[in-house]
């Protein structure tokens, strides 16, 4: 199987960017940050914090998290349940990078991701896919742009579903959201020493998936 790897930090449009490319080329897209937003959304729903060891060692097996795919969707599933409307808060993202650093939540969903990897060829969006999961992607990008164009896309994907942001707090939330993934112990946000540079500050949606296009094609993929 072929897959490309789509590191970066929260709002660079790297998952604008993973959708359109897997559309393109006709792979699979592989939503990781919906996985962990998932698993967040179990322990939130349990009463356990992120950072509650114990518990989240208890209840961590209680969750099974599945991953489908509706008109070529990502639709992810708990314990039977498609829960994939309820994970796009900024609420929840936070949940999710704090959980995200426990070891064991990471070795929990390493294998699912792998395993999907194995069976599909896939375009794999996250912060450690190119550095941890797939480590032997065929691709590798890193994708930013600077925190003030990515808190403007952020806010504007938040108005689109309807929720109430000013800017301000969004930006304040990037950049926390920035620390917290690149200081973090376990797998912390960085670029892969053999993934591509993708800034994508000056560039649209397009603009963004004709460059990773032109990439992928050297890549004979």
């Amino acid at each position: 199987m072929k897959n490309i790897a789509i590191d970066g930090p929260a709002g660079a449009g790297k998952s604008t960017l993973a959708v359109n490319l897997a559309r393109a080329l006709d792979y699979r897209y592989v939503d990781t940050g919906a996985i962990y937003r998932t698993i967040a959304w179990h322990f939130s729903m349990c009463g356990i914090g992120p950072r509650d060891k114990d518990n989240i060692h208890r209840f961590l097996g209680d969750a099974l998290i599945e991953v489908r795919y509706v008109d070529g969707a990502q639709r992810m599933l708990l314990n039977g349940r498609d829960v994939t409307d309820e994970l796009r808060t900024p609420e929840l993202s936070a949940f999710a990078s704090a959980v995200s650093a426990n070891g064991e939540v990471r070795s929990y969903l390493l294998q699912m991701q792998r395993t999907l990897a194995r069976r599909h060829n896939c375009v794999m969006d996250g912060r450690d896919i190119g550095t941890v999961v797939l480590p032997r992607a065929d691709l590798k990008l890193f994708v930013t742009a600077s925190p003030e164009v990515r808190a403007r896309r952020r806010l504007a994907e938040l108005q689109a579903r309807g929720q109430q942001a000013a800017l301000g707090q969004v930006l304040t939330d990037i950049r926390a959201r920035d620390e917290a993934d690149s200081t973090r112990k376990i797998a912390p946000l960085r670029q892969a020493e053999d993934a591509i540079l993708l800034d994508t500050s000056d560039m649209d949606a397009e603009g963004c998936l004709q460059a990773a296009l032109a990439l992928a094609r050297e890549r004979g993929l």
